[in-house]
């Protein structure tokens, strides 16, 4: 395919996203299906397209003003790739397969700078959430904005428990020339955002990752697993295991001893860790799927460590979910905080006193994170908020200056709220709170 036709394609699943409301990835997917000539550069090069332009929708709107697919799209080829009006043109014009010459008005808007925004457009983001922004990160919002509206690397997690951090990186590295070393976790591998018109490796196809040495993890995440310290030979409930993600991490951190509880309120979400801890040699980890109240009272009051990974938005993962960030709204966001306040509610019966308790969203907004852990604290002193850089430095998995640096992030409560323009990671809120002993 040229390029005006892959321009053409990715306004047709814009408009499937757009306007039949399908989730990107199975509008990309449905699209490929129905044209198997396309290869998978043209597929990739679509794909990078309706992206950026689902990332960046908010400031196009402004500058188009409009949000067709065709607008979002033209303007992602501007705004985002750093084409000009007359490229496009120009190639519109060299392909029958491409969309409709560039009108005037679009070329006007093309051409648009910047000028004065409001902040939810700078910042490309939804308008109710310009006060939540503002709350959380001050002058810094725009930037924080623009930060999430960017692209997101793949990162690895090395498995400790199939290998270790060199052995991994040359296993990555003889097949992907563009891995690097983390320079925030000793585990951590990455494989930098690549060109948007070409195709990102596929991590799962890396034979280092079908053994079990490497697991696909961003490495925010990572730095929250870390947040539940040392705890070899530790009794841990992971208690939103979900898919395992975290699951896995923590087990690779208790070295396989001790005994690591995995449950998740929708049983549903554990079917996929089984073949996760295969992979793994993840022998420590006891899957518990049933109703709270029967498949977890044993363990009231006895755990070193409850790590909830707890419900939330997902708007720390709005650089590689971009639809879902358009489709956030305040009653669903309502709903989350509830969830959150459930979870916190409930989790901390299960550890024991001078255990400690490891609260994460992959969430950037203070409604769901430190405002949550007020609520949570208000009025009870049976938990103290503890450093979370702290935390994490006790696994002994932070690299070397990371925990100087974290700790200069640390705000309210010592908890930690990692995003893509602090720490390079996706938005990731992690708080560390430590149950007092009796009598203390």
């Amino acid at each position: 395919m040229r390029d005006g036709g892959r321009v053409a394609a990715a306004i047709e699943v814009l408009d499937a996203v757009l306007h039949r409301h399908q989730p990107v990835k199975d509008a990309l997917r449905d699209w490929g299906k129905a044209h198997r000539f396309a290869g998978s550069g043209d597929r990739a090069w679509i794909s990078g397209l309706v992206l950026d332009a689902l990332r960046r929708r908010g400031s196009i709107r402004f500058a188009m003003g409009d949000e067709t697919p065709r607008a979002l799209a033209l303007g992602a080829l501007v705004f985002a790739w750093g084409m000009s009006a007359e490229e496009i043109a120009a190639t519109f014009d060299s392909d029958e397969h491409a969309p409709e010459p560039l009108s005037e008005a679009e070329r006007a808007g093309l051409r648009a700078s910047s000028g004065d925004r409001p902040l939810h457009v700078a910042a490309d983001i939804p308008d109710w959430l310009a006060e939540s922004f503002m709350r959380a990160y001050g002058e810094d919002a725009v930037a924080e904005g623009e930060a999430m509206a960017g692209r997101a690397p793949v990162d690895l997690r090395v498995n400790g428990l199939k290998s270790d951090p060199e052995r991994a990186f040359g296993a990555v590295a003889s097949k992907l020339k563009t891995v690097e070393r983390s320079d925030l976790t000793l585990d951590g591998l990455r494989i930098p955002e690549t060109d948007p018109r070409a195709k990102a490796p596929g991590a799962d196809a890396i034979p280092a990752y079908g053994k079990g040495w490497v697991e696909v993890q961003d490495i925010g995440s990572q730095l929250a697993a870390l947040a539940a310290g040392e705890i070899v030979a530790a009794q841990v409930l992971d208690y939103c295991a979900g898919a395992g993600g975290k699951t896995l991490a923590l087990s690779a951190l208790m070295e396989n001893t001790g005994q690591l509880y995995a449950w998740d309120y929708d049983g549903r979400r554990l079917k996929a860790i089984w073949p996760r801890l295969k992979r793994a040699g993840a022998r420590n980890v006891q899957v518990r799927d049933g109703k709270e109240a029967e498949t977890l009272g044993d363990l009231e009051g006895k755990l070193d460590c409850v790590f909830i990974d707890a419900p939330c938005s997902g708007s720390g993962t709005w650089r590689r979910r971009p639809d879902s960030k358009w489709r956030l709204k305040p009653e669903a966001l309502k709903r989350r905080m509830s969830e959150q306040d459930e979870v916190l509610s409930k989790a901390w019966r299960f550890v024991k006193p001078g255990g400690r308790l490891v609260y994460v969203t992959c969430s950037v907004l203070p409604d769901e994170n430190e405002e949550r852990i007020a609520a949570f604290l208000d009025g009870r002193e049976d938990f103290t908020p503890a450093p979370a850089s702290e935390a994490m430095a006790a696994s002994g998995r932070l690299a070397e200056g990371a925990k100087e640096r974290l700790a200069r992030l640390e705000g309210r409560f010592g908890a930690i709220q990692l995003t893509p323009r602090r720490t390079g990671t996706d938005g990731f809120y992690v708080c560390v709170l430590e149950r007092r002993l009796e009598g203390s």
